[in-house]
């Protein structure tokens, strides 16, 4: 009882004695006058909201503030991120061939609110070469084969491939990747590798490690070489992106091309202007003529003129091109089957409203005239010997031949188109 009353005295004797110490005049507080302009400024900071993905400068910065896949740190991962980083100038090319295409592409992949890792798939298929091509026969950014363009509604003739042109091989590869992804239970492992080696593949993995015993998921999976590397290339360069342990050039976040749409057949016999418009239509198979095209690619500031020179295309040279006098029992279709080419072609062509034709009448054909050369390749020679002869490109000189490879064969007859103009 002593005890607890004597406990319960002590702090009151500490208060006191803390009382006379305490010095008469209490010293002056320090007062801390708040700075206006400064808390102005914080306020003003607080209400700055970050940029959205589509107000940044730069599309590469656009799509990393989008990255939802999870980082990997799997060997096949880390082995390709070390591939990455030991070819530094890798990354400068691939900006300078992407510049056209990738905000296009972004911009389409939002759309459909897709997983943004997908705007790198022609990073990995094809390097953002537009005309490239494969030893299977795929093609362009994408490198669609031509059973699943054709699926996809991707018109390929031989005047026009719409696989090597961005809008319609874009529109096709996302369309197959919608279709990869729900047949694939939303797994988009397995539909990134579905669309490289194909769906029927992938499934026969899955089943039979399910039979085994053994997990499922991409990585635990017996593919061929090229697929178990595919996903994980994807992989590397999103997450060197998403840490910006590499460096991306920049490509300015703003539209640079535009898409004026074509009806029937066009002649663009201006050689200079077409050069313009060559790297931004691999699709367009035939100089001069864009035929089957169901539009034009140009640059967004050059629309206006373009459109203008379409509109004018009653005036343009037609003296370059084959002519057809009627014959008596004449018809389009055996005309056309004549000339291997449609009747719709020839239509087009000659701007004819039905199939009536007169004896006597002459039709533009839409083949160069005197233009289609048979070379026969010799030897020593070789892709880049014959280009430099004929002053074309090496890549049309593929794409008129389908040739997936730059090896040529001596004998092999290789087709060349030529202009006059």
């Amino acid at each position: 009882m002593f005890l607890n009353r004597y406990i319960g005295i002590l702090p009151l004797i500490f208060i006191l004695s803390g009382c006379e110490t305490t010095p008469e005049q209490p010293a002056p507080k320090t007062i801390i006058k708040a700075n206006p302009v400064v808390n102005q400024q914080s306020k003003a900071i607080e209400q700055i909201a970050p940029l959205s993905p589509k107000e940044l400068d730069d599309v590469w910065q656009r799509i990393r503030a989008q990255l939802s896949f999870t980082n990997s740190s799997h060997p096949a991962v880390n082995k390709r991120i070390a591939w990455y980083l030991s070819h530094p100038n890798y990354m400068d090319e691939i900006s300078r061939r992407a510049t056209p295409y990738l905000y296009h592409i972004v911009t389409e992949i939002e759309k459909r609110d897709l997983p943004i890792e997908l705007a790198l798939m022609p990073l990995i298929e094809s390097d953002f070469d537009a005309s490239a091509y494969s030893h299977k026969h795929a093609s362009g950014l994408w490198q669609l084969t031509p059973s699943i363009a054709k699926y996809f509604k991707v018109k390929i003739s031989p005047w026009y491939d719409g696989r090597q042109d961005v809008i319609d091989s874009t529109r096709a590869a996302l369309d197959f990747m919608e279709y990869l992804y729900k047949r694939f239970d939303g797994d988009w492992y397995h539909a990134i590798a579905a669309y490289n080696l194909g769906e029927g593949r992938v499934l026969r993995a899955i089943k039979n490690n399910k039979r085994q015993g053994k997990p499922t998921d991409f990585f635990s999976l017996k593919l061929p070489k090229q697929t178990s590397q595919y996903v994980p290339k994807l992989l590397a360069a999103a997450q060197l992106l998403k840490s910006q342990k590499m460096v991306f050039p920049a490509i300015a976040n703003k539209n640079t091309i535009a898409v004026i749409p074509v009806s029937g057949s066009v002649i663009i016999d201006n050689k200079e202007k077409w050069q313009q418009l060559e790297s931004l239509n691999y699709g367009v198979i035939r100089f001069p003529a864009v035929i089957d095209a169901p539009h034009i690619v140009v640059l967004a500031d050059e629309q206006i003129e373009f459109k203008a020179m379409l509109a004018n295309q009653k005036s343009n040279d037609y003296s370059q091109w084959q002519h057809y006098t009627i014959q008596s029992g004449d018809s389009l279709s055996v005309i056309a089957k004549r000339h291997a080419i449609t009747v719709n072609q020839l239509k087009a062509f000659n701007n004819l409203k039905s199939n009536r034709i007169r004896a006597g009448k002459k039709l533009i054909l839409p083949i160069l005239a005197d233009q289609e050369i048979e070379h026969k390749v010799k030897s020593g020679e070789s892709l880049w010997k014959i280009a430099k002869y004929y002053k074309v490109s090496i890549n049309k000189l593929k794409q008129w031949n389908n040739l997936s490879s730059d090896h040529l064969k001596i004998g092999k007859k290789l087709t060349v188109f030529l202009s006059n103009s």
